[in-house]
């Protein structure tokens, strides 16, 4: 016999553990930022390799900085940031929620989206990478 727990509670734990998990590195990675502002320099935080590389900004670039501007309380600085990953976050949280929800019901679930769906968002994501490197 496996030294591995079997049964219902332990089905709840495997399928709740990658959630749970991404939630701690979440509250640690906020907890590592909270006292790093992003927009000064000299603080040890991750630079984005395509915009060191081209100089131009990717989708995500200004995350770290919204997140610390968010941390903080202030929205108007998380929006000139990065809107567009500003407006996704409530579409992000409620994705997680369902993810936590079902792990923690001992079910496991798994985002699937379809070829026109994956095209939506890849459009979006070339389109806000074109408009905020032109404007």
């Amino acid at each position: 016999m496996s030294g591995l727990a079997s049964g219902p509670r332990a089905e709840r734990l495997r399928t709740a553990a990658p959630p749970l998990a991404l939630l701690g590195a979440g509250l640690a990675g906020a907890a590592y930022l909270w006292p790093r502002d992003p927009h000064l320099s000299g603080q040890f935080l991750p630079f984005c390799p395509w915009r060191r590389l081209t100089g131009l900004q990717c989708p995500g670039c200004g995350g770290t900085r919204m997140a610390y501007d968010l941390l903080h309380g202030d929205l108007a600085a998380a929006w000139q940031d990065n809107a567009a990953l500003l407006l996704s976050l409530p579409l992000v949280a409620a994705l997680y929620l369902t993810w936590l929800r079902h792990g923690l019901a001992g079910r496991r679930w798994r985002l699937r989206l379809s070829p026109p769906a994956i095209a939506v968002l890849l459009t979006a994501a070339a389109g806000w990478t074109i408009a905020r490197n032109l404007f």
